[in-house]
């Protein structure tokens, strides 16, 4: 079959959903190996211009891509993540393929284990075409210092990415793959989301296994371990789902830990519109009209406070603090909603220097809490430059953020796509 004789003129491919491109497998009317071929042609056209990617496995994802496709022939299909080109965030390691955290002490660090997310992903038949660049040791929120150099917006270049997962939002913007499996730390995947304009998510603690990140090296600090949680990077709440359900653990009777694939629930939700923190003008603008475009949707709406983490104060009672949080903010609310970040991307002028520039005040309480959060697109600032809003849910209730996600998704149907990604 050649892509050429489709409606879907091959380089639209890339700017496809995975859930479309996961159809299109399905159908016949692309196969793995010319998925793969897309994504490769177009990362290298605009890696030199994002460099999103830290390391590109060419080779290697187009050996599983027509592996990929001869199961997929003979009718073994693994499921809709098969045949599709995933990134990883250089966090993740990946076995005979360099793990570097964009760190130059680990420039030619080659782990010989895969992580247990990257190893669920390829046994789900997932192709990884890549390592995506990101803030040197996921110590940042910007994307501009890597010992590979910064991650460009693809919006604007002089503005910043986001960051940890700098590379990674990139990639997905300008179809360079169809999904990345990132972490979160204090908002590191959610963050760099809103501000290239695609969705990220980070689960319930725990539902996604993290062990295999930089593996042998010498471990975070307890801090770190009860802050950082997966993040899944896609360019659609249906594509999130896919991806989460393939990822997310299981409990010991062989039951999901979670079911966002569901999407199940009562009809009408009770949103909580956060109301104590202070964002620019051209966010708060953003974030108003995607509270009414929820509204419409017919859930009841009702002002109440989030609660943000005074982090000062450390993590000595945060066991304590997780098994109270459903009483105390999610008593009268199922779900919070709140801007991902006080500003859209800041100018890398302002930036340069100060690895906290973008400020994460509004995404670390999701992190110190356990709770499932997604950032979605909501609208363009003055700029031109994607605005972020999040979706926050009580521990375990991932199905509901989820299906509060896809509906706003179809709502608003934002479809826009940065200027570089379209070349």
């Amino acid at each position: 079959m050649n892509i050429m004789n489709t409606s879907i003129a091959p380089q639209s491919y890339g700017l496809q959903s995975l859930t479309d491109a996961s159809e299109s497998i399905r159908q016949g009317r692309i196969s793995p190996v010319e998925l793969v071929t897309v994504c490769l042609d177009r990362i290298e056209r605009l890696q030199p211009r994002l460099n999103a990617f830290i390391t590109v496995d060419g080779d290697s994802a187009l050996r599983a891509a027509k592996a990929a496709e001869r199961e997929i022939r003979e009718g073994h299909s693994k499921g809709p993540l098969h045949g599709i080109p995933v990134g990883i965030k250089d966090f993740y390691d990946t076995a005979g393929v360099r793990t570097t955290a964009a760190f130059d002490r680990f420039r030619n660090r080659v782990p010989k284990k895969d992580a247990a997310a990257v190893d669920k992903l390829k046994k789900a038949g997932a192709i990884v075409i890549g390592k995506t660049n990101m803030h040197v040791l996921g110590m940042g929120t910007t994307g501009l210092d890597s010992c590979f150099g910064p991650v460009k917006n693809p919006w604007n270049a002089d503005y910043i990415p986001g960051g940890s997962s700098s590379g990674s939002a990139a990639a997905i913007a300008s179809g360079l793959c169809y999904a990345t499996l990132d972490t979160d730390a204090i908002g590191s995947c959610r963050l760099p989301a809103a501000c290239c304009g695609v969705v990220g998510y980070k689960g319930s603690y725990g539902l996604i296994r993290m062990d295999g990140i930089l593996d042998g090296e010498q471990p975070p600090d307890d801090t770190i371990r009860w802050l950082a949680h997966a993040g899944l990077t896609t360019r659609s709440v249906q594509d999130t789902v896919l991806l989460f359900e393939a990822l997310v653990e299981q409990n010991g009777d062989g039951r999901r830990a979670a079911e966002p694939g569901a999407l199940a629930g009562k009809t009408q939700l009770q949103i909580g519109v956060a109301d104590n923190y202070q964002v620019v003008k051209d966010v708060s603008n953003a974030f108003d009209k995607a509270v009414a475009t929820i509204r419409h949707l017919g859930h009841t709406m009702t002002h109440t406070s989030a609660p943000l983490t005074d982090f000062g104060r450390g993590i000595a009672s945060i066991e304590r603090d997780r098994d109270a949080i459903g009483r105390l903010a999610f008593k009268e609310v199922d779900l919070l909603v709140l801007p991902t970040s006080p500003t859209a991307a800041l100018p890398v002028k302002d930036a340069v220097g100060n690895q906290l520039a973008l400020s994460p005040e509004l995404t670390l309480f999701a992190n110190y809490y356990g709770l499932p959060a997604v950032s979605l697109p909501c609208g363009l600032d003055s700029h031109g430059l994607p605005v972020g809003f999040q979706i926050v849910g009580k521990p375990g209730d991932d199905d509901v953020v989820l299906r509060l996600a896809c509906q706003f998704e179809r709502a608003i149907d934002f479809g826009k796509r940065p200027p570089i990604g379209a070349i």
